[in-house]
């Protein structure tokens, strides 16, 4: 959600990567994903989009196995499987030839979930068929704490807003935002609860994501690391974006994505 928890596609799902990137850059700088840059599927072959059964682009996700997505909870509460399709492999959201568009079968949500607020932001699709001509990532497993140290500069993806109630993005869009420490974060948010969430971003503001980028992947050595959940606004000064922690969720995780096709 961001602006409160990046909520739901009939909002305009919120903010990230919550959309993909707010960037404090020059004002004549071209400002994309607030503050992202043009990015490819070929170099990031994980990263895919959730779409509505209009093909309407609502949130992120990351493919993290053949017929495993992994996004927000937000992003998908309360909706079933036949709504959902997930695209792969496309960088252009209006192209008709790229990637692949594969129908959702299941829809796990974090059962503690109930508010993007309140934690455990975080879902896993269960695709009806196989998604083989595009790489899996691996998520951060439960010792990857170093992963996770302030400073490390990680990157998100995503086709959302790139302006806080701006136009989503036609391309897919990246950008790099150092994590922020939790104390930082804890100034920022009362919300803030570092046992299953992490921000990042600058302080200064600019770099971040935005509406339509919920869900999308925040990734460093070569690693799920999280989750794009909520923030305040996209690219405010000391409004980090706030990521679900994947660490804290990968055996529950991984038991999702273990699980075969029924």
């Amino acid at each position: 959600m961001r602006d409160k928890p990046r909520i739901g596609r009939l909002l305009a799902v919120v903010c990230l990567l919550a959309g993909m990137i707010a960037a404090a850059v020059p004002a004549s700088a071209d400002v994309r994903i607030v503050g992202g840059t043009k990015a490819s599927t070929d170099d990031y072959p994980f990263v895919v989009y959730l779409a509505s059964t209009d093909g309407f682009q609502f949130c992120g996700g990351t493919l993290a196995s053949s017929i495993k997505v992994v996004t927000a909870a937000h992003c998908v509460k309360g909706q079933t499987a036949g709504e959902i399709s997930v695209v792969a492999g496309r960088d252009d959201k209006k192209s008709k030839t790229e990637g692949v568009e594969v129908p959702v079968k299941g829809v796990w949500t974090h059962p503690k979930y109930t508010d993007a607020l309140a934690g455990h932001d975080v879902a896993v699709l269960t695709l009806a068929k196989p998604i083989t001509r595009y790489s899996p990532l691996p998520i951060a497993t439960s010792n990857d704490h170093s992963a996770y140290e302030q400073d490390t500069m990680a990157t998100i993806l995503g086709w959302g807003r790139t302006a806080s109630g701006g136009q989503t993005s036609q391309y897919l869009l990246k950008a790099d935002v150092p994590i922020v420490s939790d104390s930082s974060c804890s100034d920022s948010f009362t919300k803030y609860n570092s046992n299953w969430m992490v921000c990042a971003g600058y302080p200064q503001g600019g770099i971040d994501g935005c509406q339509g980028d919920s869900g999308g992947p925040m990734v460093a050595h070569g690693r799920l690391l999280g989750i794009s959940s909520w923030g305040e606004g996209c690219g405010l000064p000391n409004k980090p974006g706030v990521y679900t922690r994947v660490m804290a969720y990968y055996t529950e995780l991984m038991q999702q994505i273990k699980t075969p096709l029924p």
